[in-house]
């Protein structure tokens, strides 16, 4: 039996990097995943995998879609919002279009979910709710990442929010933040840089360890806090960063 056998988990973002990762490291826990993407194509891949994934499309900013989830998906146990958009960028970088487009993926969109799903966890008694933030947020400071880092300190006060809010309700909300990954959206992003070996070395610079973190590294404290084990963990920031913020 899987640490998370008989628990069944809504997410967004399954389809590539920390979200892809973490919905495999659940599956084959036991968990039944209901892997929300996008992309349809991650998604068809993805539901290859594991049995227990089932697949489904949404895009996380059209908020009717969301508000419908419930009537489609069971009552989630764990629900994992790992959505997310970066803006690459100083504040005289950012227009309204940057500032609107990353408030409604990394902000907007958990809220909804967990507008979603909430009376209903509560009503069947708890859950799990796990929201994807980063050290580019109020626990640090970073360059070209203000609109970024703005929507992921706004992130960290709905953690916080959510945790107060319900822990009578037996509600437990947390945050994971995690540094520099080595994710399809980070190779792309090294990429158009226009020299990809030197702002490798960069990101490679942040971090102490000298190692790149991969999604894989962050799927066990997803686990972690998808399972029983972290039953009196809530309202709290878990930092996986290969020591850039120490």
């Amino acid at each position: 039996m899987g640490r998370l056998a008989g628990k069944t988990v809504v997410m967004t973002a399954a389809g590539m990097g920390i979200g892809r990762a973490c919905a495999i490291a659940m599956a084959e826990e036991g968990a039944e995943v209901h892997a929300t993407d996008i992309d349809q194509s991650s998604l068809d891949s993805l539901a290859e995998v594991n049995p227990n994934l089932k697949c489904l499309r949404l895009d996380v900013t059209d908020a009717a879609a969301i508000r419908a989830l419930p009537e489609r998906i069971p009552v989630p146990d764990v629900l994992f919002n790992c959505a997310g958009y970066v803006h690459d960028g100083t504040l005289l970088d950012a227009d309204d279009a940057a500032w609107e487009r990353s408030f409604q993926i990394n902000v907007r969109s958990h809220a909804r979910m967990i507008e979603a799903f909430l009376p209903a966890m509560i009503e069947r008694g708890g859950g799990s709710i796990i929201n994807m933030a980063t050290v580019a947020s109020s626990l640090t400071g970073v360059a070209s990442r203000c609109v970024y880092s703005a929507t992921k300190g706004a992130v960290l006060g709905l953690t916080k929010s959510i945790a107060k809010d319900y822990v009578t309700d037996r509600i437990r909300c947390n945050a994971v933040c995690p540094g520099t990954v080595f994710t399809p959206s980070l190779k792309a992003r090294m990429a158009a840089s226009g020299d990809y070996d030197k702002a490798y070395e960069a990101m490679l610079d942040r971090q102490p360890t000298r190692e790149m973190t991969h999604p894989e590294d962050i799927a066990p404290i997803v686990v972690y806090l998808a399972s029983d084990e972290s039953k009196v963990a809530t309202g709290q920031f878990f930092v996986v960063d290969g020591g850039w913020t120490i």
